[in-house]
């Protein structure tokens, strides 16, 4: 397959020259994208912010773009093959680069799932400058992309960027302020350069939510919580921000409500 096949492609003022893949490219992988990044030091809240989100694209039969690097990347192609959906990956590398263990187990799962690893170098080492310009493909492929978490110097506001010059839906997952991988996201909010997403699904659940139900007998603290549901409180942690975020839950002097 060659760039030109790929309308999308030609929205770049770069394209790239030749594309190299394993797995096999069929138009019908490229039709219905959407790109999921997101910060290499993703955090639970990030890890059950796509959790939530990628079964929803499934669903509507979208392929998920990601770029194939430790932390959010991974973590996205792994949720799409465990929700049986395709992924694309999109390397800040030579195709014919030699592959950790994990990464290839990963790149396996891809390929057998139907979906690909694409680059437009075939023996390109990773250096600084490769994935900026990788992350142009990512955004061009995509008919909307989501910013699960970013730094304020960061890849993925690379991509978010490249998103609003090419005219894409941008999509920023709001943070606490207190987490530097949510100053990025919550940035792109603030000055109305992406649309926030809250997550359609939790007001569907809330009523369901284990969570949600025990603080509705009673404002318990997030140690309290944890022991309750026997979860770890970094899991319990990421939900609770889900729930404030979406106006279900309050919390005050560390006591937490349902609204």
């Amino acid at each position: 397959m060659e760039p030109r096949d790929i309308p999308q492609l030609s929205n770049l003022p770069n394209p790239p020259k030749q594309l190299f893949f394993i797995g096999h490219p069929k138009k019908q992988l490229f039709e219905n994208c959407v790109a999921i990044v997101g910060s290499r030091q993703i955090t639970e809240y990030g890890k059950r912010v796509i959790e939530m989100l990628i079964p929803k694209l499934v669903f509507e039969k979208k392929t998920i773009v990601s770029g194939f690097m430790r932390g959010a990347d991974q973590y996205v192609h792994r949720t799409t093959i465990e929700n049986g959906g395709k992924t694309i990956a999109v390397l800040g590398w030579g195709i014919d680069t030699v592959l950790s263990p994990e990464d290839k187990k990963l790149a396996d799962a891809i390929v057998s799932h139907d979906g690909i690893l694409m680059s437009e170098w075939q023996t390109q080492r990773p250096t600084l400058w490769t994935f900026p310009v990788r992350n142009r493909i990512v955004a061009a492929l995509s008919n909307d992309i989501y910013i699960i978490e970013a730094g304020v110097k960061s890849g993925s506001l690379i991509t978010a960027n490249w998103a609003i010059k090419l005219k894409r839906k941008l999509y920023a997952v709001p943070g606490p302020i207190t987490s530097r991988v949510s100053e990025g996201t919550n940035h792109l909010i603030v000055n109305g350069l992406a649309s926030m997403w809250l997550g359609n699904t939790i007001q569907q659940e809330k009523s369901t939510d284990p969570l949600v139900q025990l603080i509705s007998n009673e404002p318990l603290t997030i140690d309290q919580i944890a022991r309750k549901l026997n979860k770890p409180i970094a899991e319990i942690g990421a939900s609770l921000s889900l729930l404030q975020l979406s106006g279900i839950i309050i919390e005050r002097t560390g006591v937490y409500y349902k609204k």
